[in-house]
């Protein structure tokens, strides 16, 4: 029962609005106009910032399933190119696979034979796929508050 328990916890850490929004709320509506928009002081535009906490996403779910996982140059291979820019499409697109990528965690976490404890057999040493859940719902946490105090700053709501 305490494993259904947690196992619905780190379902709604990553999909549920409970302190604070979700990816989801805080794309909502963006102004297709701004979506290449660097915030005044930053070297990042708003699309960079929703492409930054997919990749990231998917950067772990690779690294919890995938035995050959290498990872990204760090930092610059967690970031789009600093030049490079978002169509609607390319946002759209972020967006769905940010989704997708999402649903698979999810999927990892419902399935009865997943060990939540268990080392990552691939994995640096105390790696289990409870801890990169965790470590997923802060970093998406983190950059989704920043993405709607960014839109808010900017009266982009």
């Amino acid at each position: 029962m305490n494993d259904q328990i947690v196992r619905q916890q780190l379902i709604n850490m990553l999909t549920v609005r409970q302190a604070h929004m979700t990816f989801e709320d805080a794309v909502a509506n963006f102004p297709e106009e701004h979506m290449n928009t660097k915030p005044q002081g930053l070297d990042h535009t708003f699309w960079h910032l929703i492409e930054h906490i997919r990749i990231c996403q998917w950067d772990i779910l690779d690294y919890i399933r995938n035995a050959d996982y290498v990872a990204p140059d760090f930092p610059k291979g967690l970031w789009a190119a600093p030049d490079a820019k978002a169509d609607k499409a390319a946002w759209d697109k972020t967006i769905e696979q940010f989704k997708a990528d999402s649903d698979a965690l999810v999927a990892i976490i419902k399935h009865p034979e997943t060990d939540l404890y268990a080392q990552i057999p691939h994995g640096a040493e105390g790696h289990n796929i409870l801890r990169e859940i965790l470590v997923i719902a802060d970093h998406n946490g983190y950059h989704i508050g920043e993405l709607g105090i960014l839109r808010q700053n900017m009266g982009l709501w």
